[in-house]
């Protein structure tokens, strides 16, 4: 049963990111739906995100990779499950205050997307050698809902740490060191594009 207390501003801070991110996600996978269907019934249509040979939705939308989970299309899933994080994000802004089962199966569930989505990344960089701007932008929003889940989680201490591992794991956020790893990780992610790549990104 979720209850309703007043949020914390750092609380607030955290679901707002989750929300831009989720309806960043949401808005990409409508997109991509809707190229999806225009792709389907025009096969040799020129879609709106494919500027060049590298950066191409069209390519990355007809490879296995683009249904590789039971045959649906990627951007089909995305549209079932960005909406829930949405829904979660505006209750949290809202005051509720969700079971710590609740976050912690949710962080649970966002973790597997954003697996997911980074293989979709790696597939689309060294196997298909083509990227998918509306998919990118999709991979990006995951990394940021698992960062707000995972911070959520941590600070309220749904994983049940012990003690003293707690405290230091209270630190390290106070600190913002999970800031600077999550940078990290996107300035690594723009850098393996950029090498692998070039300059044909803007031919």
């Amino acid at each position: 049963m979720f209850n309703f207390k007043k949020k914390s501003d750092n609380s607030k801070t955290i679901y707002w990111v989750m929300l831009v991110a989720a309806t960043a996600a949401l808005i990409a996978a409508f997109v991509l739906s809707l190229e999806k269907i225009h792709l389907l019934q025009t096969p040799d249509a020129v879609l709106s995100c494919s500027f060049n040979v590298v950066l191409n939705c069209s390519t990355v939308m007809q490879s296995p990779q683009s249904t590789a989970f039971f045959g649906i299309p990627n951007m089909f899933i995305g549209l079932m499950a960005f909406p829930v994080i949405v829904t979660v994000a505006v209750a949290g802004l809202w005051g509720t205050r969700f079971p710590k089962k609740f976050l912690v199966t949710a962080n649970i569930g966002v973790l597997l997307g954003t697996i997911f989505a980074y293989w979709l990344f790696f597939q689309s960089l060294y196997v298909i050698q083509v990227l998918c701007p509306w998919c990118l932008i999709v991979t990006t929003a995951c990394t940021f809902m698992l960062a707000a889940f995972t911070h959520l989680n941590l600070k309220e201490n749904n994983f049940n740490l012990k003690k003293k591992l707690n405290e230091k794991v209270q630190k390290f956020l106070q600190a913002g060191y999970h800031q600077l790893i999550l940078a990290s990780w996107l300035v690594l992610m723009v850098a393996l594009v950029f090498i692998k790549f070039g300059d044909a990104l803007f031919a």
